[in-house]
């Protein structure tokens, strides 16, 4: 019989005794351990069937077997149960999107210098309801508020300043910078959203 140490490392990993470890590995590989009843542990480790080691042993071998499973499409999926606040990054460790190469400057512009930065593109039109004339911000293409990039500068904001009223991002413009070799850079405006 041979003891498949991939197998033995694994386990005692998830947190079985070596020796435990060793036996339970011993012709089998972590597929096969998953099958076992419960007689069949407790006859592979030498252990009784109401000893609470081999319970525990079981419950780690459950909660292994249930942490990942295959879906149809043949990726695998980690359970809700597997996944731990740990496990998310969090700070300086996050990713941010805006960083990403492929990803083009996204600046959150000021409600002060929206009126300045929006009427040379001709979005000024009358406002009915007060007089006068206000830039038409409906015009703009949108951006959903739940865009990675849009979360990006939310978190950053947010970070910074305090007191910041509920749905303050909606209706806010976003000026988007694209750069390229050919064209040099373009400048594109958009308006936040809840929904499309």
């Amino acid at each position: 019989m041979a003891v498949k140490s991939s197998t033995k490392k694994r386990l005692i990993e998830l947190g079985i005794s070596e020796e435990h470890a060793h036996r339970l590995a011993d012709d089998a590989n972590m597929d096969a351990i998953k099958r076992l009843t419960v007689e069949e542990v407790a006859e592979k480790v030498g252990l009784s069937t109401a000893d609470n080691t081999l319970e525990n042993i079981m419950n780690i071998i459950r909660e292994h077997n249930t942490s990942r499973r295959r879906n149809r499409s043949g990726r695998i999926t980690i359970s809700r149960k597997a996944l731990e606040l740990d496990d998310i990054p969090m700070g300086d460790d996050r990713f941010n999107v805006l960083n990403h190469i492929l990803v083009p400057h996204h600046e959150l512009v000021s409600l002060e210098d929206e009126n300045d930065l929006l009427s040379p593109w001709g979005l000024v039109v009358p406002n009915k309801e007060e007089g006068g004339e206000r830039i038409a911000k409906e015009l703009l293409p949108k951006i959903l508020i739940t865009d990675p990039a849009v979360q990006a500068i939310k978190e950053k904001v947010e970070s910074e300043t305090d007191d910041l009223p509920a749905g303050w991002l909606t209706n806010r413009v976003v000026k988007v910078v694209r750069y390229s070799r050919a064209a040099g850079s373009s400048i594109a405006f958009r308006l936040i959203v809840e929904s499309a």
